[in-house]
């Protein structure tokens, strides 16, 4: 009935958001923090309930906030993935080009070592995002003469993904991060 109505321009094609009030934006946010360590801890298959008790909110105020799995695994990602882009300006303000790269790419493997299971869920927009803030560190990295000019985002981001997911410790990780270093160094 509503897509009959909004045909015939009976219901605007958009709805405008409802500011969300103090108690409802605290609750988001625990649902994606107890989300974060849930998921961390057991994997992204973990009870939903464990996220909301851990959350210290009721199921439906879960559901509420994210009618299924996916919406949590994509709020978790969107707060993962605002703080690897504050970190890339960081670096980019404290850090030569060629350094700032590296030292965010560890970061990513980092990341993807320690959240396995939400790496290995990760969806496109997780990839075109992370893609976004790599490709403007490389392009500062290859402009400072620091990294070959033929070396990809996507290049990098593979290597990365492969030191993250298939190292079997954290000694293994920094090694195969350092050969990609010097792999891709001009």
């Amino acid at each position: 009935m509503w897509g009959v109505l909004r045909k015939h321009g009976e219901l605007p094609t958009s709805t405008r958001r409802v500011p969300m009030r103090a108690d409802g934006r605290r609750n988001r946010e625990a649902l994606v923090t107890a989300a974060a360590k849930v998921f961390a801890e057991a994997g992204t298959d973990a009870p939903l309930d464990d996220v909301a008790r851990r959350a210290g909110v009721g199921n439906a105020t879960l559901y509420r906030h994210f009618p299924t799995r996916r919406a949590l695994l994509a709020a978790v990602f969107a707060d993962e993935l605002a703080a690897l882009r504050d970190y890339a300006e960081l670096l980019r303000e404290q850090e030569s080009p060629a350094d700032a790269l590296h030292a965010w790419l560890r970061a990513v493997a980092t990341q993807l070592a320690h959240t396995r299971d939400l790496a290995l869920a990760a969806d496109g927009d997780w990839y075109l995002s992370v893609r976004a803030t790599v490709s403007g560190l490389l392009t500062a990295a290859q402009r400072a003469r620091a990294v070959r000019p033929d070396v990809t985002a996507d290049d990098l981001l593979a290597l990365v993904r492969g030191a993250a997911l298939t190292s079997g410790s954290p000694e293994q990780q920094s090694r195969l991060l350092d050969l990609v270093r010097h792999a891709v160094a001009r």
